[in-house]
């Protein structure tokens, strides 16, 4: 069997691909992260898991690699990692008591197959008002995160609904790269239960 290598630095990536039962190893594409301001969430997010997967495969060319990338999008504007406080703040106030939709970007390639898909969720926030917004400003969660929120932590105390797969919301759609990683003979360990 083919060994995996995921070309991600997100501790969320990897402890979904753990707990989905994956052996693997971790080695972050480096290379900047460019897409064209044309382009819409879905090719961006391809584009930028493309780009990770191509670096890493140059470097282990006879593994499997998987990459991703997630993006959210308000109204057809993707608001990416927040740059400051005042950015994080100003995100959530846009995403109060509406929907957004969470891209995310995959790719899996080898040397002699490529494949690239995107996964799209829509999650709905219920009204946040200042108090809650501010108090989540104080804490070290929205400050690397897509969208300025984790939907696995405190995060989640504001979304009203989700349609879709919720791990894509948190950076992987775990169910369609299991999918796509069995057709690369890459399978998980399920581990029996007493």
């Amino acid at each position: 069997m083919p060994s995996l290598i995921l070309a991600s630095k997100s501790p969320r990536r990897s402890d979904l691909l753990h707990r989905a039962g994956y052996t693997f190893s971790v080695r972050p594409a480096e290379g900047p992260e460019t897409f064209s301001d044309d382009d819409s969430p879905e090719e961006a997010v391809q584009q930028l898991a493309r780009q990770k997967a191509e670096e890493v495969l140059q470097q282990y060319p006879d593994t499997v690699v998987l990459a991703a990338d997630t993006m959210i999008s308000l109204d057809g504007r993707p608001l990416g990692k927040p740059a400051s406080r005042d950015d994080a703040r100003r995100t959530l106030e846009a995403l109060s008591g509406r929907s957004h939709d969470v891209y995310t970007g995959t790719a899996v390639f080898t040397r002699r197959s490529k494949t690239v898909f995107y996964v799209k969720t829509e999650v709905r926030f219920c009204p946040l008002d200042t108090e809650w917004i501010h108090s989540y400003l104080s804490t070290a969660e929205p400050y690397d995160k897509a969208g300025s929120y984790a939907v696995q932590g405190q995060g989640s105390l504001f979304v009203e609904s989700i349609q879709g797969d919720f791990y894509n919301v948190m950076g992987l759609p775990v169910s369609r790269v299991s999918r796509e990683l069995k057709t690369f003979h890459i399978v998980p360990s399920f581990t029996p239960t007493i």
